[in-house]
């Protein structure tokens, strides 16, 4: 049944009445200090009304703040904690830029700015969808499982994905005034990947909510007949379930078993999956009429079912004994149906009240609130390594069980993967450690032979950037492009997959001899330019190669099986002494924010130590130039550092200025 947007307790000029809203929490959890939450209710009402003046804030229930709320009141019913529902509140104001992740940081601590920050990561699940049920670019798996790997591969807190749960299930409730494409979109985003993942994570309560709701903006015609259905007969079934409820605990006391009996609700999406699955009509459907038995301890949760079934004749075939092999979720209870009174059909599900717990909180009925903020889930010792084993979507993939699935999920931590999108909402399954170079070949050969640079959530990054889970990606091409040599150096870092090294090795094969060895000439006078030698000694260089003419070293560098870098460590070497030398360098590039930062970060990941910096822009030309002071131990060294540099975002040159400015000359 889809459950009504409950609203907020209001003063008497329409605003929200926090210490009545608090008090509501209160009944959920208990709250030891309230003021946390209070400090972020101010906060995120502050945030909306200088945002918005028109409006006020404190009534506004599709605002950023009211969201928020509601949130909170999501996760106060699954148990969580202060700095889950202070994330909460704080989220949507966050994610619409009306508060900063610093703010939050600086007023409620790292905790609780990494919580939004983890949400906001999994904000990017949403564009994959249009896409979601179909393979894409030459990939095994279909989009839908992309998706799923990637939401794993973004999770590092439980609490993360307990808040965008929350979060989804607003978006979800707040629909109905929404045009029908949205409804359908958002529903279908909903029903793919949200309500599974509540389902692996055992919380009942919300996923059966995400299910009805979803379910009934797909199919709106199934969900309206069943409800009208179920309506029909409503005061009649009601009737019927308080006399089996009487007769049943009446039985049970004298049986001297101290439990407690219930209605069990109608979950819509249920009985039509049921229907379907059956193919049966809706008369037939035996959980229509349904009851729930609560009892003290497993040993009269059995003795219980022995009630039921001396009462009234157990049907064949549909009994389920989840308590001795509970659901891959850890679920557990006992499930049967009866003929009851007047012969009609009772599902009876019996459990204890920690098995019911467990149903309807999942994860959240072992996650323990303490004072302090020490949060731990038991039984589990690794509650990651738990989460993504809870998270394999088994079902969906052909009902693995339990042993397939610690196993695969122990792999998955050993063989990590990035998940990216494309420009069009792609999800592309990669090595960790990939390259947007890595991406262009997988997209598609050709668009890696003309890659001349790439954009990660559009700003323009190295070739080697290295890509993490949920980046958007989008290749620069040019016809006029072709591999570079470089690009197979090991030791720069452009690619970083097999797969990817084999197709420049192959372009490069196939290329004909005259072309390599102009090309191995012109990489070589470049790197002798940029690195302002005036004059190389081939014979060193003929002997460690062991080729008898420079044309088969030009040969060797144009195919890329030799690299410059190789030239130059034979060319000078430093021996077994080690030395410094002091090096000037000058840097030509177009002015943009970080240009200096980026540099350095390459300079201290090689280890070349910076002396000097001095910077000019030119607001003509929006030009800057770089002069740098560097020490370093070999030309090898300083080659590299000098090719990754020119690889960084509008670089228009980078050399070394001879001769040095002080200490011993390379």
């Amino acid at each position: 049944m889809v459950k009504v947007r409950e609203n907020h307790p209001l003063t008497a000029d329409g605003g929200v009445d926090v210490d009545a809203w608090l008090a509501r929490i209160q009944s959920s959890i208990p709250l030891s200090n309230t003021e946390a939450l209070r400090r972020a209710c101010d906060m995120s009402y502050r945030a909306e009304v200088e945002c918005d003046t028109s409006k006020n804030a404190w009534a506004a229930g599709a605002s950023s703040f009211g969201t928020g709320l509601e949130m909170a009141e999501i996760l106060a019913e699954l148990h969580l904690d202060h700095d889950s529902l202070v994330a909460a509140i704080l989220y949507r104001a966050v994610r619409e830029g009306k508060l900063s992740a610093e703010e939050v940081q600086q007023e409620f601590g790292e905790h609780v700015a990494k919580l939004i920050e983890g949400v906001q990561r999994m904000a990017a699940i949403h564009i994959a969808q249009h896409h979601a049920h179909r393979s894409v670019l030459g990939q095994q798996d279909n989009q839908l499982h992309n998706v799923r790997k990637m939401l794993v591969a973004m999770i590092d807190d439980v609490q993360v994905v307990l808040i965008k749960l929350a979060e989804r299930t607003c978006a979800l409730r707040a629909l109905k005034d929404a045009t029908e494409m949205k409804r359908r979109r958002v529903a279908r985003e909903i029903f793919d990947i949200y309500a599974p993942l509540a389902q692996r994570l055992g919380i009942g309560q919300l996923k059966w909510e995400l299910e009805d709701l979803s379910f009934r903006y797909l199919h709106p015609k199934a969900y309206k007949k069943i409800a009208s259905l179920l309506d029909g007969k409503r005061s009649e079934r009601a009737q019927f379930i308080k006399q089996v409820v009487g007769l049943l605990t009446e039985k049970l006391q004298e049986a001297e078993i101290n439990a407690t009996v219930s209605g069990r609700a109608k979950h819509i999406y249920s009985i039509w999956r049921k229907m379907k699955r059956k193919n049966v009509s809706f008369n037939q459907i035996y959980d229509i009429r349904a009851v729930r038995v609560l009892a003290p301890t497993v040993k009269e949760c059995y003795a219980a079912l022995g009630v039921v079934h001396s009462l009234w004749q157990h049907i064949p075939r549909e009994f389920d004994d989840y308590i001795a092999a509970p659901k891959e979720n850890n679920y557990r209870s006992l499930h049967t149906a009866v003929l009851g009174p007047d012969s009609k059909i009772i599902e009876v599900q019996i459990r204890t009240s920690e098995m019911h717990e467990e149903a309807e909180l999942g994860v959240c009925a072992h996650w323990s609130y303490k004072e302090g903020g020490n949060k731990t889930l038991k039984p589990y010792d690794d509650k990651l390594a738990w989460l993504r084993q809870v998270l394999e979507w088994q079902e969906e993939l052909g009902g693995v069980n339990l042993s397939d699935l610690v196993r695969d999920s122990q792999n998955e931590s050993e063989d990590e993967h990035v998940y990216v999108f494309t420009p069009e909402g792609h999800v592309v399954d990669l090595p960790k450690g990939a390259t947007p170079l890595d991406f262009a070949y997988h997209v598609h050969t050709e668009v890696g032979h003309h890659c001349r640079g790439a954009k990660v959530n559009g700003r323009v990054v190295g070739l080697n950037h290295l890509l993490e889970t949920g980046e958007q990606v989008e290749i620069l091409t040019a016809k006029q492009s072709s591999p570079n040599q470089e690009w197979l150096n090991p030791t720069v870092g452009y690619l970083r997959t097999t797969r990817a090294r084999a197709k420049v090795q192959q372009w490069f094969r196939q290329q004909t001899l005259e072309y390599k060895i102009t090309e191995g000439r012109k990489l070589i006078e470049r790197e002798l330019k940029r690195l302002a030698i005036q004059a190389i000694d081939w014979q060193p260089i003929l002997h460690f190669l062991n080729v008898k003419t420079i044309e088969e070293v030009y040969e060797a560098l144009g195919s890329g099986t030799v690299y410059t870098t190789d030239v130059l460590t034979v060319q000078w070497t430093a021996g077994t002494e080690e030395k410094v030398y002091a090096v000037s360098v000058v840097i030509k590039s177009y002015d943009r924010s970080g240009l200096l930062r980026d540099v350095t970060q390459i300079l201290a990941h090689d280890e070349v130590n910076v002396t000097a910096v001095n910077t000019e822009t030119s607001k003509t030309d929006r030009t800057a130039i770089l002069r740098l002071e560097l020490e370093v131990i070999n030309w090898a060294q300083l080659g590299i550092c000098l090719e990754k540099i020119s690889r960084l975002p509008y670089i228009m040159e980078v050399q070394r200025l001879a001769p040095p400015s002080k200490g011993a000359a390379l």
